[in-house]
């Protein structure tokens, strides 16, 4: 969430610092600005809502500057007004901020006790208050903010620029990322390496707790005890290409068609498919030596979590805990010496998620972090990092990033299996076999793309949807209703179809859809006697099946069939993942809502 871009710059800034938000815009906000020196003097445009609304404000009010930063914001503190859109600025100083200031109520009373007024609802305007508040001691921009920033409680990346220093930024970080850029005389600062991708490719990582001087000569890091340090320059490798939607309507609609591409290519970084093995990085433990596993993650990633704890415990035979993010530390877990604690995020800067990471290391626990971005915070503090090779995922709702982690979770689990002592070499083979064959079924079931949109519009008009699904499917299940109440706004839930007749099916009547997940299986016959339990009462039932499964459980009521192909069940939830995918989008764009920036949702969640 928010997005964080700086410019210390020989030209205009104005024009790179709007493409560095627009880069930013996946991350999800209601509202942007920025603010440049002119004249000795700090000028800002802010506007409610999406990019295009700053555009129009700036066309009608030019602002030029070769220094500058610009904000997109995610409301946490205040509605999403002007008037609490960043940058804020206080007499000589501008500030924009990702992250939240848990501690900002008394540090604003303090600042109030002194006479100063406070414009937003904001907790990030106290911060600008406190910096200024130091420079009207005297004291200059550096020490001004080496006084602040340990009187700062929670997680924030922040950016200021000084109204009397005109050739500096500074930014800091503590829970949120910030990335340094280095170009021909400029130095840039952005939430992420994508953001700063048309500026540089030479970047560095701000440390938890790095905070820096940036000018056009370079930049002074310090860390957290204000001792200078440095940090690596490294080739970011993010493409400076804007990333476009190509014949695709949305970016979620082409993101869902990219997965055969990506979940292959994820893929052959964990099978060599001449020896017809799994080989994961290089690791300096023993999966033979874990005795229990601990997942950890928030949303799609804890369904991936889900379906990644069935293959474990199948393949490997090893206890395995699940765990949302935010309730992990919260629960004072016990975590046994030896164990391993798996994380699983798509941007790699989660902040529950990293805290919970944290938390187990403390606890004397290997890390392995399976994530998208390999320079991410999480990624930079594991023992095993697990790499995905999605790209770059534009829509808030996760889809290729989503069964990619599946892909790698799968190579986990039959390694585990392997080094346990588990897996012969020959249902290791087998395993192998039935992941190679997982894109082009994927791409057997987006070819049902067309029967599904034309069944959206049934669905479009319900108010409540249950999906239902056993096994590995019942994640699945989770992950469709997920994805449905994302985009869709339609009120959707999970459950397991044995779960059915212990509470949801008083919901049933003829008004609510059921969607029923049921590849033909061992677990087959089970899940169509709750669905048909659903008919009884009237339900309307949606069944994703193979054609075996339609064959077998044809029914003269059932609302609409989608046929998937017959595929081993190691591999149904990767593609199974599709349908349930396109349902939820063809439903939003018969309902006319944004699918890629819904509602209320940001595609990094850096707060608690």
């Amino acid at each position: 969430m928010c997005g964080i871009i700086g410019i210390v710059g020989k030209a205009q800034v104005t024009p790179r610092l709007m493409d560095g938000l627009r880069r930013l815009e996946y991350r999800g906000y209601d509202s942007a600005g920025l603010c440049t020196l002119v004249d000795g003097r700090l000028e800002r445009r802010r506007s409610e809502g999406k990019l295009d609304n700053l555009a129009a404000v700036l066309a009608d009010e030019p602002l030029p500057g070769d220094v500058g930063i610009a904000h997109t914001r995610w409301a946490t503190h205040g509605a999403p007004t002007v008037g609490n859109a960043h940058p804020h600025i206080v007499d000589g100083v501008a500030l924009v901020h990702n992250g939240i200031i848990e501690n900002f109520r008394p540090l604003r009373e303090e600042m109030q006790a002194e006479g100063r007024v406070f414009r937003s609802e904001t907790d990030s305007e106290v911060v600008a208050h406190l910096v200024d508040h130091q420079l009207k001691l005297g004291k200059d921009p550096r020490e001004a903010v080496a006084a602040v920033l340990p009187r700062l409680h929670g997680a924030f990346a922040i950016t200021i620029l000084f109204r009397d220093f005109p050739g500096i930024l500074i930014g800091a970080r503590m829970g949120a990322p910030l990335t340094l850029g280095y170009g021909d005389d400029e130095t840039y600062l952005g939430s992420d390496a994508l953001a700063l991708a048309a500026l540089t490719q030479r970047i560095a990582y701000l440390d938890e707790g790095d905070w820096a001087v940036i000018s056009r000569d370079g930049a002074d890091i310090y860390d957290r005890d204000n001792n200078k340090v440095d940090r690596p320059v490294v080739l970011s490798g993010a493409s400076s290409a804007r990333i476009e939607k190509g014949n695709h309507r949305h970016y979620m609609q082409k993101e869902i068609f990219e997965q055969p591409l990506v979940v292959a290519q994820t893929l052959q970084s964990y099978l060599r498919s001449y020896e017809q093995q799994v080989a994961l990085p290089d690791m300096d433990f023993s999966f033979a030596d874990v005795p229990r596993i601990t997942i950890v993650a928030c949303g799609t990633s804890f369904y991936a979590g889900m379906v990644a704890k069935y293959w474990l415990e199948q393949f490997a035979r090893v206890p395995v805990e699940l765990d949302i993010a935010s309730e992990f530390r919260y629960r004072q877990p016990v975590l046994e010496a030896g164990g391993l604690a798996l994380f699983i995020s798509q941007s790699g800067e989660t902040a529950d998620t990293l805290a919970a990471l944290r938390h187990a290391r403390a606890e004397g626990q290997r890390i392995a972090v399976v994530v998208n971005v390999p320079t991410s915070s999480m990624a930079r503090e594991a023992d095993l990092l697990l790499p995905t090779r999605a790209g770059p995922e534009i829509g808030v709702a996760s889809t290729k990033a989503f069964t990619c982690q599946l892909a790698v979770l799968a190579a986990l689990a039959a390694k585990v299996a392997r080094d346990k002592g588990r897996l012969t070499e020959a249902e290791e083979r087998e395993i192998v076999g039935h992941l190679s064959e997982a894109p082009a079924a994927m791409n057997a079931a987006l070819a049902h793309d067309g029967d599904i949109e034309k069944m959206a519009p049934l669905i479009a008009r319900a108010r409540d949807v249950l999906y239902l699904g056993r096994g590995p499917d019942y994640p699945m299940a989770m992950e469709g209703a997920l994805k449905l109440k994302e985009i869709s706004y339609i009120h959707a839930e999970g459950y397991a179809a044995g779960e059915m007749k212990h509470g949801p099916i008083a919901l049933i009547d003829e008004h609510v859809p059921v969607i029923v997940i049921a590849p033909s299986g061992p677990l087959f016959e089970k899940t169509v006697s709750n669905m048909q339990e659903v008919q009884a009462r009237g339900g309307k039932v949606v069944l994703i099946s193979d054609a075996e499964g339609l064959a077998a459980a044809a029914d003269d009521r059932l609302l609409a069939t989608i046929e998937m192909p017959k595929v081993h069940p190691l591999i149904v939830p990767l593609t199974y993942a599709i349908p349930v995918q396109l349902l939820a989008y063809h439903v939003a764009v018969a309902k006319g809502t944004d699918v890629d920036q819904p509602r209320n949702l940001a595609k990094s969640v850096t707060v608690e």
